[in-house]
C-alpha cells in the first residue's frame, strides 16, 4: 500500500517537473518566430489552433460539457487560453522571456486579492507577506530605480497576462465541484482544456487574422541565440510539447500529488524559462534582477500555499481546487503561462 503510494508520488513529481519544463520552454521557442517576422498573435494562433487540432478526439469524448458547462468553457477559452497566451507572447516581443514570466508570476498574489476583496474571505498574515515579497521582487526585476529599464508596454502586457491567469485560477475553482457535488457539477480537466483550446482558436482567429500571415516563414529558419533552427521545428515544440504535453502532464501530476507539492514544482517554470533564455537566447539578467526573480518566486509560493480554502471548494495553491476523489475532477496545475 505505502509502496504503491510512494510510487504514485514519484510518478506525479516526474510529471510535474515535465510540465514545468514544457511550459517554461514555450517562450524560448516562440521568441525566434516572432523575431523572424510572425506577429505575436499569429504565433499564439498557431500554438492554440495546432493544440486544439490534436485535442479534437478529447473534445469529442467530452462533448456533453458543451451542454452542461458552456459558460465555463467560454470563459476558460477566452481568459485562460486566448488572453494569457496573447498577452504573454505580446510581452515577449518587447521584453526578455524571463522578465515576462516573472511578471506573470504576480498572478498568485492577485488571486489572493481576489479571495480577500471579491470573495470576502480572510487571508493569513503569511499570505499577505507573500504578496509584499512578490511585488518587491518584481520592482527589482524591472529595475524601477533606473526608471523602468524594460519597455513599459511589454511589462503592461505581462501584467495583463497575469490578470488573465487570475481568471484561469477562478474558473478552475468553479469547475472543480466539491465532494458532495454530482457529476453534473464537475468537469473533466482534459475536456475543459480541449474545449478551451477550441474556443481560444475561434477568438484568436477573429483578432489574429491568420489569413494575413506570411506562411512561407514557417518553411524557413529562425535565429535561436545565433543558431539557425527550422521554424517548423520550433512551432512543433510549442504545439506538441509546450501546450498539449504540458497541460496533460500537469493535470495528471496534480491528481498524484498534493496541491502544495504541485505548486512548489510549478514555481520552477519561471526558473526554467529564465535559464533556457539565458543559455539559448543569450538573454542575460543582472544580479539584482536574478535576486528579484528569486524573491518573486518565494513570494508567489508563500501567497499561493497560504491562501485559505473553504471546506468544499476553494482556491488553493496556484488557484487550484483541493484534490477531490478520483471521479470529482478539474484540478489544474499552474497557469498556462508559457
Amino acid at each position: 500500500m505505502h509502496a504503491s503510494q510512494g510510487q504514485g508520488r514519484s510518478v506525479g513529481l516526474g510529471l510535474a517537473l515535465a510540465s514545468a519544463f514544457a511550459f517554461g520552454g514555450s517562450g524560448v521557442a516562440a521568441k525566434p518566430l516572432i523575431e523572424a517576422g510572425l506577429a505575436p498573435l499569429q504565433v499564439v494562433w498557431l500554438r492554440v489552433a495546432g493544440a486544439a487540432l490534436l485535442m479534437l478526439p478529447v473534445a469529442w469524448r467530452h462533448r456533453d460539457l458543451v451542454r452542461r458547462r458552456p459558460a465555463l468553457l467560454a470563459g476558460f477559452g477566452l481568459l485562460a487560453v486566448a488572453g494569457v497566451q496573447a498577452f504573454y507572447f505580446a510581452a515577449l516581443s518587447r521584453i526578455p522571456v524571463g522578465v515576462a514570466l516573472l511578471v506573470e508570476y504576480l498572478a498568485p498574489a492577485l488571486v489572493l486579492l481576489w479571495v480577500r476583496f471579491v470573495q470576502r474571505r480572510p487571508v493569513t498574515r503569511a499570505a499577505a507577506v507573500g504578496v509584499v515579497l512578490a511585488v518587491g521582487g518584481l520592482a527589482c526585476v524591472v529595475e524601477v530605480w533606473a526608471g523602468l529599464s524594460f519597455d513599459p508596454v511589454g511589462v503592461l502586457f505581462a501584467l495583463a497576462a497575469a490578470c488573465c491567469q487570475v481568471g484561469y485560477f477562478v474558473l478552475s475553482d468553479q469547475g472543480s465541484g466539491d465532494r458532495g457535488s454530482s457529476a453534473e457539477d464537475t468537469a473533466d480537466p482534459l475536456g475543459v482544456i480541449a474545449y478551451g483550446l477550441l474556443v481560444g482558436t475561434v477568438v484568436l482567429t477573429a483578432v489574429g487574422r491568420p489569413w494575413e500571415m506570411d506562411w512561407s516563414l514557417l518553411g524557413g529558419t529562425a535565429d535561436l541565440g545565433g543558431t539557425e533552427v527550422s521554424a517548423a521545428l520550433l512551432l512543433g515544440w510549442i504545439v506538441v510539447i509546450a501546450t498539449v504535453l504540458a497541460y496533460t502532464t500537469g493535470v495528471v501530476s496534480v491528481r498524484k500529488l498534493s496541491p502544495q507539492v504541485a505548486g512548489v514544482v510549478a514555481c520552477l517554470e519561471a526558473v526554467i524559462a529564465t535559464v533556457l533564455a539565458w543559455v539559448l537566447l543569450r538573454e542575460h539578467l543582472s544580479a539584482p534582477q536574478i535576486a528579484g526573480g528569486a524573491v518573486v518566486l518565494v513570494g508567489a509560493f508563500i501567497a499561493q500555499s497560504s491562501t485559505p480554502r473553504p471546506p468544499s471548494s476553494g482556491v488553493g495553491p496556484l488557484g487550484e481546487a483541493p484534490v477531490p476523489a478520483d471521479d470529482e475532477v478539474f484540478e489544474e496545475t499552474s497557469r498556462p503561462a508559457g
